[in-house]
């Protein structure tokens, strides 16, 4: 699962998606050691084990702490120092928030379908311009829901793939609203410390919010 993980954080790319290239592309294979003809798992099998094992982590630090202590095992790094670039790491001192995050995720959608169809501008929908969540995950949606009309144009593999990762993007960002409003931190994380890129401006204010630390408390 942990290698999954990981080709879908290098690749940034949906739980479907990174299941469905693990059939065909030979490097994924190689990477998860698996022979050719050797079947994959279910994806709804990694959605379970990332959001029901792993809510409470840090992915990539998580990932990033396994990759290190498997290479030391192998002998492959020699070094106990370890300097990680942080360009592609999400920092707790510099998060992004649910909204930018779907914001990023539209954006890569749009780009994708406009290098298939520049003239599919005209049949998007509204940017929302406002700070509001809800409406961020209500233009995700309708713009879902207008790509998908064109079934030619939703099936081509580039466009297809930033689709379903706006998809996974928009339901994890609904589940995780909905544990926060209706639970708090009871019934959603164990000791009640959230990292606070998945909650800063859910509510379109900081309250009980630790900048310095970069987490959130709700009590």
């Amino acid at each position: 699962m942990f290698k999954y993980l990981l080709l879908k954080t290098i690749f940034t790319i949906s739980d479907v998606d990174v299941v469905d290239r693990s059939r065909y592309d030979m490097s994924f294979k190689y990477f998860l050691e698996m022979s050719p003809e050797e079947d994959v798992i279910n994806p709804s099998s990694l959605t379970k084990f990332r959001k029901l094992r792993l809510k409470d982590m840090d992915l990539l630090n998580l990932l990033i702490g396994k990759t290190v202590s498997i290479a030391l095992e192998k002998g492959i790094i020699k070094s106990r120092s370890i300097i990680v670039d942080a360009t592609h790491s999400l920092s707790r001192s510099n998060p992004y928030s649910p909204l930018e995050v779907l914001r990023q995720r539209s954006k890569l959608l749009r780009k994708a379908v406009y290098s298939m169809d520049d003239d599919f501008k005209d049949q998007m929908p509204d940017k929302n311009e406002s700070n509001d969540i809800q409406k961020e995950i209500e233009y995700c949606r309708e713009l879902q829901k207008r790509i998908e009309s064109d079934t030619t144009l939703s099936e081509i593999p580039a466009v297809k793939e930033k689709l379903n990762l706006l998809k996974e993007t928009v339901e994890d960002t609904q589940e995780e609203l909905y544990h926060i409003q209706r639970y708090g931190c009871q019934g959603w994380s164990q000791d009640c410390r959230q990292p606070f890129f998945w909650l800063q401006d859910t509510f379109g204010n900081d309250r009980g919010t630790d900048h310095s630390s970069g987490y959130c408390y709700l009590g």
